[in-house]
């Protein structure tokens, strides 16, 4: 079914207004010219053809999607990955543009979903199957798989009610997309429904749990830990992580956090926002509340009266939750909220906190919460109490930590499962 004339004319029409966006968070005119360029071409040569393409959105979507893409690469396949954010590029590049996978790995933004610019992505890339990571859903992308006769997996899925019901508005254009999917392997049954309500074939879906359950922190980043704890002598240090925060909630936790650490000389905070276009705005924030700062952008290390160490990079989450004795994830204090991952603190064994707003990874959270292997938080004042209990309670901390494990544990499997299902169509 081909996608509708309404949607293509629509793409055409905010074409423009992507492109000032793009322009506006661009850091330089170098990084603007060759983001323009994988967007909209003329798209750069492949390193490879035939590869698996992995489409996944951003940062959490990459790491879900890690030990899948690691399990082909160390088999020898080619492997694409797209992504729609910078920092999911970023984390992309970070994890896998290396030794050695160098030849057989390869990053690009996702091409906006004009069809000409699809088409003419599948011609110059010729993917030997095309694997969607969780959420995003595109017509034309999908259209055209079917058009270059590339099987088209929708993988690890999850669907927030929300997000069904937008999709319901316009029935045609989801039906379409949904009938061209090859397969569909929702992370849980309320997925799963959501997407059999919208017209998902029930023959070519089912539940295979969630992979982000079999994720593992790269040991590279796990002995750079080690080495900036010895180098820059943090072993006494009283270490809070708070990761991809969303506005306004640096101001209000570093606010909350201030007394703690005007009274507590080893207590740091490890700032970690979720989008670099915002790096000078916190920085300007932890100034503002009078907080000694210094910044990962600038080389500067963590001294012995930094309170706030502004994590302004790209890729090193993993090295930031493997320093940390307590984290709080962020995108859930926020307006409107939704939350992010909190599986890769999990992994490290970090206890972790979290606000309410966590709709998007809600069945994950849930299970978590029924055992009390995180804690839900109200607001910033209770994270921050939270947090300091945590740090201070060792056996408070052990407990959460012993409960998290046993939910990672009982859910490990859906890897090999997912995998089973994608070697059927190389």
């Amino acid at each position: 079914m081909a996608t509708p004339f309404w949607y293509n004319a629509a793409l055409s029409m905010i074409k423009p207004l992507y492109k000032w966006r793009i322009k506006k968070r661009a850091l330089n005119m170098e990084q603007l010219q060759q983001e323009c360029l994988e967007r909209f071409g003329p798209f750069q040569q492949p390193k490879n053809r035939n590869a698996i393409w992995f489409h996944v959105v951003s940062v959490g979507e990459t790491n879900a999607a890690q030990p899948l893409i690691e399990h082909y690469l160390k088999l020898g396949h080619a492997v694409l990955v797209t992504n729609t954010t910078k920092t999911g590029q970023a984390r992309a590049k970070s994890l896998f543009l290396k030794a050695p996978y160098q030849s057989l790995f390869q990053a690009v933004y996702l091409p906006a979903d004009q069809k000409q610019l699809v088409r003419a992505f599948y011609q110059k890339y010729q993917p030997k199957v095309l694997v969607l990571v969780e959420t995003e859903i595109w017509p034309n992308l999908i259209d055209q798989a079917k058009h270059f006769d590339v099987p088209c997996l929708l993988i690890n899925a999850r669907l927030s009610e929300k997000s069904a019901q937008g999709y319901a508005k316009v029935p045609r254009l989801t039906q379409g997309m949904l009938s061209g999917l090859d397969r569909l392997l929702a992370q849980d049954q309320a997925t799963l429904q959501r997407y059999l309500n919208l017209g998902m074939a029930a023959s070519k879906s089912q539940v295979l749990g969630s992979i982000k359950f079999d994720i593992h922190a790269p040991e590279s980043f796990i002995q750079q830990a080690e080495q900036l704890k010895q180098g820059w002598n943090l072993t006494a240090r009283k270490i809070i992580t708070l990761a991809s925060t969303h506005a306004p909630e640096e101001q209000k936790l570093l606010t909350a956090l201030k007394p703690y650490l005007s009274q507590c000389p080893e207590l740091l905070v490890i700032v970690v926002p979720r989008h670099p276009e915002r790096f000078d705005e916190v920085f300007q924030l932890a100034q503002d509340l009078q907080l000694k700062t210094q910044r990962r952008s600038l080389g500067q290390s963590i001294a012995a009266d930094t309170q706030v160490y502004l994590a302004d990079s790209m890729g090193e989450m993993w090295l930031w939750y493997a320093l940390s004795q307590v984290c709080f994830v962020g995108g859930s204090l926020n307006e409107p909220g939704g939350g992010h991952n909190i599986l890769e603190p999990i992994a490290l064994h970090v206890p972790t906190v979290l606000g309410k707003k966590y709709f998007n990874f809600q069945t994950i959270v849930d299970e978590f919460l029924a055992v009390e292997g995180v804690t839900v938080v109200e607001d910033a004042e209770q994270a921050a109490q939270v947090l300091i209990e945590l740090l201070t309670d060792k056996a408070k901390a052990e407990k959460l930590n012993i409960a998290a494990q046993q939910i990672m544990q009982k859910n490990t499997g859906s890897l090999a499962k997912h995998i089973t299902v994608i070697d059927q169509y190389l």
